[in-house]
């Protein structure tokens, strides 16, 4: 399978639109995130293992939230769990920056090579505890969680801009999980239901 046969046959009949997120997704080499081992299933519709008790999110769900976020190309952007780097990838294709949180380091420290040797110079990769954000560079105008959380962390809304965006799924493995997007306004924040969803437990 092919990136083109993922977004006609995966994205486009689900709801994917943006023909930015669209164009992301064809042009960013998933196969190269994934292990050797499983390249071949890279463009299927699947969350596949890269080792550490972690996965790569299935297309579709990675559409799903690049799509909610919105993005212009002008946005800074926080994510926490970079897992592969490819959801960072996708975002670097369609913001100004991406600064990405990985718990992981020998996670963070793959993901930070691929992606500079596809030359997205515009990721910058941390290694530490993802649930406290990156209030060096706060506030963002996007923040992408792509691990399940019990409850919103503070420390997030805190580092997302008036008139910001998050997306995030709330709930456990062994319970029903939802994908919330959060839009933050002045006089506060607004929670909309996107999907159910499966992540692997965000762990501080």
């Amino acid at each position: 399978m092919t990136a083109h046969s993922m977004v006609e046959r995966y994205l486009r009949p689900r709801g994917i639109f943006d023909e930015r997120v669209l164009s992301a997704m064809l042009k960013v080499p998933r196969h190269l995130f994934v292990p050797d081992a499983l390249r071949e299933r890279a463009y299927s519709d699947h969350p596949l293992p890269i080792g550490a008790d972690q996965t790569i999110s299935q297309p579709f769900i990675v559409a799903l939230m690049t799509q909610a976020l919105e993005l212009t190309g002008q946005e800074k952007i926080l994510e926490i769990g970079t897992g592969s780097g490819y959801q960072a990838a996708i975002l670097a294709e369609l913001a100004k920056s991406v600064f990405s949180i990985e718990r992981v380091h020998a996670l963070g420290s793959k993901a930070r090579k691929v992606l500079e040797s596809l030359s997205y110079h515009n990721v910058s990769i941390r290694v530490a505890n993802g649930t406290l954000g990156w209030s060096e560079f706060a506030p963002y105008d996007r923040i992408i969680v792509t691990a399940s959380a019990i409850e919103v962390p503070p420390f997030l809304v805190d580092q997302l801009g008036v008139g910001g965006r998050m997306v995030i799924p709330v709930g456990t493995q062994d319970r029903e999980q939802k994908l919330f997007l959060l839009e933050k306004h002045a006089t506060g924040v607004e929670k909309k239901f996107l999907s159910y969803c499966n992540f692997v437990p965000c762990v501080a």
